[in-house]
């Protein structure tokens, strides 16, 4: 699909290589800080000084086409899902391209 995936983590360098060695294929950002999660568009945790989950589904030029923000645990975006979102808006991109 030409999409790539990133994750952002505050976890220290040791913590996310050894998350990055459970076969993860993407790149893993480590040491985000609350200015990085402001920059982001992330809400900040502070009183546990991490990040809540943040996903965003970025289009060419770095333009936000969805996000989703969790408080707990529940409520990520599964790889069919975003398989979904990006398929669907290229093909709304091709037919606005056609006509």
């Amino acid at each position: 699909m030409g999409a790539a995936i990133y994750a952002a983590s505050v976890d220290s360098l040791a913590q996310a290589q050894e998350v990055a060695n459970r076969g993860f294929t993407f790149r893993v950002a480590y040491g985000v800080t609350r200015d990085d999660a402001e920059l982001f568009g992330a809400w900040w945790e502070k009183e546990r000084g991490y990040i809540q989950p943040a996903e965003f589904l970025l289009g060419r030029g770095g333009v936000v086409l969805g996000s989703m923000y969790a408080s707990g645990p529940v409520g990520r975006m599964g790889a069919d899902e975003a398989i979904r979102l990006i398929t669907n808006r290229e093909r709304r991109r091709r037919e606005q391209q056609q006509s």
